[in-house]
């Protein structure tokens, strides 16, 4: 976790750039890459609300647009304002499953850093996979 600090202030500049008007509840995420860089994200509504974006896919998008591949991914922080760590949703579990190593580290915390450490696996041990589609 040595590079929990500096993800973190990344997340939390994307938490407070969090566009949450409907429901409050903001959350900012940081993807670490291999070379050190960060890529932060975070989740933004709409009145229409299927076309909201959570923070840990805003993030994890961003960094395919940049080229960044699953094999570049080192970790993903995702930061809520919750009494404990937030979860991620089913459909980011999905996305994180597709764009990271089933090993990768995800940091739930929250402002009070309180911290819950997880692998991709273990957020979502029976992924829907590419082999699952018969192609």
């Amino acid at each position: 976790m040595k590079d929990f600090e500096k993800m973190y202030e990344v997340a939390l500049a994307n938490f407070n750039n969090a566009y949450a008007p409907y429901s409050k509840f903001r959350v900012g995420a940081c993807v670490l890459l291999k070379n050190g860089e960060m890529i932060g994200g975070c989740n933004v509504e709409n009145a229409s609300y299927g076309l909201c974006i959570c923070a840990e896919r805003n993030a994890l998008f961003q960094a395919v647009a940049k080229g960044i591949r699953k094999e570049d991914i080192v970790s993903l922080l995702v930061l809520t304002d919750t009494a404990r760590p937030g979860s991620p949703c089913g459909a980011c579990r999905q996305v994180m499953s597709e764009l990271m190593d089933k090993d990768a580290k995800v940091y739930l915390t929250n402002l009070n850093k309180d911290v819950l450490v997880k692998t991709v696996e273990e957020l979502l041990p029976y992924a829907f996979e590419e082999s699952d589609l018969n192609v």
